[in-house]
């Protein structure tokens, strides 16, 4: 089933009467160009240089997967898909420079995410700025891998919508997870030093101590983002603390070289992390280290039997993203596809208004994006990269035998956590 859901019938009268208005005011320019099945231009925005390049190509593969699928089935409205990509250097100045090239090339929607929180909110905010003076030029934000809950909270913005479950919402699925692990009493924040990071240590204080009030933080420390090249300085001091648990919300090679140099001395810790399992070169460095317990959530299982989604991960595993499959990137394209059938153009506006409350079946289950923050509601997944066992663990990754080991799910409805965002809608909207 696929049906629009709205909070109120009022609500769902207002809004559809507004999206039935705002297209009944296409210019004819606009439906002819659509007629003549010009292409939807969409961009991807994140790094393609510099450290953590890796995690941008992985994401770019997945996007370009989706909307090559969504063409071979003819497209959206007889239209194909066009990707425009552009290299932010992992820098907010040149996510700016190459947000404005996207919007002179006639993009209608950014893809990005993978830079950091930092990086996607001054995206946010430009998108926000140049849309209320721009009306004609409008561009929507799809966010698929920045979690920070401030985006879709204080920060929210009626041009971004978020594909992947938030901070809030990760922690709680590990928090559930760890209500019932005895062997974690001592735990450690250890985070990258920008927004997210203190935001991963915060929660994890706050929401794991409160599933289990036994446990004890011993020690909290942050380090910059993608400039540590030896961890042992930092692992040292966290061993030293007598912690059993690690709270980190690194990524990239900050992940790697983490678990590289805890393995190096022996410390043999569960860390507790959001998506870094499914990052590249993470499962090796568990691998080669020999020790460590990496417990992480994502939107599923990477090496599930799943008769739907396994299929999808075989495909994607034939494209340069091999077996770095992210779902989610899948599901945003879908949204959008959706959103621009029900909305009968690509205009961002009207595709935004598509999309809020939209609830969608995925391979992923049915999926809900809210209206009230534009947060997409999706199951999330913990799993712990263990050795292959034939039972638990069937499949290696990363040419290890080392995969991933199902822990828990948490379904859609038990992550709609409460939100601070204040919306500024449009004018008619």
């Amino acid at each position: 089933m696929q049906t629009i859901v709205r909070t109120r019938a009022s609500r769902s009268t207002v809004a559809a009467l507004a999206t039935a208005a705002l297209i009944a005011c296409l210019s004819p320019a606009t439906a002819s160009a659509q007629a003549a099945g010009t292409p939807i231009k969409v961009a991807f925005i994140d790094q393609l240089s510099g450290p953590l390049a890796n995690v941008g190509e992985i994401f770019q593969a997945n996007l370009k997967f989706a909307l090559d699928d969504a063409n071979a089935q003819g497209g959206v409205l007889g239209r194909k898909y066009e990707l425009l990509s552009y290299d932010n250097k992992l820098s907010a100045q040149d996510s700016l420079s190459a947000l404005q090239s996207a919007i002179d090339a006639g993009a209608k929607v950014v893809f990005t995410g993978g830079s950091g929180s930092s990086v996607v909110t001054a995206m946010v905010e430009a998108a926000t700025k140049h849309n209320e003076r721009n009306p004609d030029k409008r561009i929507l934000i799809v966010n698929y891998a920045s979690i920070d809950p401030d985006l879709t909270g204080a920060r929210c913005s009626f041009w971004h919508f978020a594909t992947e479950a938030n901070t809030a919402m990760k922690m709680r699925a590990l928090a559930d997870f760890a209500r019932n692990q005895k062997d974690i009493h001592k735990l450690y924040l250890l985070n990258q030093d920008y927004a997210h990071g203190r935001v991963w240590a915060a929660l994890g204080q706050q929401m794991i101590t409160t599933a289990r009030p036994d446990t004890q933080i011993v020690g909290e420390t942050l380090h910059p983002l993608g400039k540590v090249k030896d961890f042992a300085p930092y692992i040292g001091k966290v061993k030293a603390s007598g912690a059993d648990t690690v709270v980190t919300g690194n990524w990239g090679q900050d992940l790697s070289l983490l678990i590289k140099a805890a393995g190096e001395i022996g410390y043999d810790a569960r860390y507790l992390n959001h998506s870094g399992g499914g990052a590249p070169g993470t499962v090796l460095a568990v691998a080669q280290a020999k020790t460590g317990r990496l417990t992480w959530v994502s939107e599923w299982l990477p090496n599930t039997d799943d008769p739907t989604l396994a299929p999808l991960a075989a495909r994607v595993k034939q494209t340069p993203a091999g077996e770095y499959f992210a779902p989610r990137v899948l599901v945003s394209v879908q949204l959008v596809s959706e959103a621009i059938r029900r909305a009968g153009t690509d205009d961002p506006t009207r595709v935004a208004l598509a999309l809020e409350g939209l609830q969608y079946k995925t391979a992923l289950g049915d999926v809900v994006m809210r209206r009230s923050d534009h947060q997409l509601l999706l199951p999330q997944v913990v799993s712990t990269v263990a050795p292959v066992d034939g039972k638990t663990v069937k499949v290696g990754a990363e040419g290890t035998q080392y995969g991933f080991r199902l822990n828990s799910v948490s379904p859609a409805k038990s992550l709609d956590l409460p939100s601070a965002c204040h919306m500024k809608r449009p004018v008619g909207t």
